[in-house]
């Protein structure tokens, strides 16, 4: 779960300026594969940093690739494969006829999913329904089709009805997914969170069904004191139950963990640690002022339940 990458050139080798996790030569590798991979299927693409562009002036974007490249221990020997398989993916996805005109409405409401994303790339005026979860994270409405995930902008909903109801019905879908995976991450100092890991994009977006998934790991409900939750990418959902001060070391520890996770990931949500609360979430982690660490920052409300632990444990003691 603390990600290890594949043993390549190392951090000493100068980097590459687009993907800082590429060594200039590992880049280069890398997108002459891309290259060759939409060749492969018929389409000649110019090259850029982080996209390739046909002679139709579509655009392909290259980070969710490249972080997939470099999180796979396998190494560069497999690059050439996954670019394959990308470029097919996305070339089938573009040139087919859209799964909104083939679909019938009900079946799209059934494949109908939240999905939590940050704000980078988000633009408002397409997707102008898109619900604030905490700063800089928001939620929106995405078809789960089998080889895609098709985030749906504001044109592509009005037809399918009000949008409140197109969200129950994806919250419901949501909640009906399984638990794929867990791993109970602990020492001996008291630290101790879940960590709820899947294959589907939607694993992390759990987060706003937390209620259902704490229930499913654990038989337990959320107390009125809440739970620490971090959603480092689109594969993992980290929470801790508030329950006494094991959520001192807890914290600290899970700020480390979404950290790790995000950086360099693809899919990547948050670097953050947060209190969900009734459904709220409030940010309790940071980066320090110059960037160069972690800080943990509380508000009065969780400051007094910080103090009313602490109180508690002494007394039963």
């Amino acid at each position: 779960m603390f990600r290890r990458g594949p043993k390549r050139d190392g951090r000493d080798t100068p980097r590459d300026p687009a993907f800082s996790f590429f060594s200039v030569h590992e880049a280069a590798l890398f997108r002459r594969q891309v290259r060759e991979a939409f060749a492969e299927h018929g389409l000649e693409v110019t090259v850029y940093a982080d996209m390739v562009t046909d002679s139709a002036g579509r655009q392909f974007g290259l980070g969710n690739l490249a972080a997939v490249c470099h999180n796979d221990d396998r190494g560069p020997r497999v690059w050439g494969d996954l670019a394959r398989r990308h470029a097919g993916m996305v070339l089938r996805t573009m040139d087919g006829p859209s799964a909104l005109d083939t679909l019938p409405p009900e079946q799209i409401r059934a494949q109908l999913y939240p999905r939590v994303i940050s704000e980078d790339g988000l633009d408002p005026q397409t997707f102008g329904y898109a619900r604030s979860v905490a700063p800089g994270l928001y939620e929106v409405l995405a078809l789960d089709l089998p080889e895609s995930v098709m985030m749906l902008t504001d044109e592509a909903l009005e037809p399918l009805g009000d949008i409140q109801q197109l969200r129950d019905r994806a919250l419901g879908n949501l909640r009906d997914l399984p638990v794929e995976g867990r791993e109970t991450v602990k020492d001996s100092g008291g630290t101790r969170f879940e960590v709820v890991l899947g294959d589907s994009f939607y694993t992390a977006s759990r987060v706003l069904a937390l209620d259902t998934v704490v229930r499913q790991v654990t038989g337990q409900r959320i107390p009125p004191e809440g739970a620490l939750v971090a959603m480092p990418f689109r594969h993992q959902l980290a929470f801790h139950v508030i329950r006494d001060t094991t959520m001192i070391p807890s914290l600290n520890a899970m700020a480390s963990f979404a950290a790790s996770g995000y950086e360099d990931t693809p899919g990547a949500i948050s670097p953050y640690v947060y209190w969900w609360r009734g459904g709220t979430l409030t940010q309790l982690s940071d980066e320090d002022e110059d960037g160069d660490g972690l800080r943990i920052v509380v508000g009065e409300e969780f400051q007094e339940l910080l103090e009313r632990l602490v109180e508690e444990g002494r007394s039963g003691s």
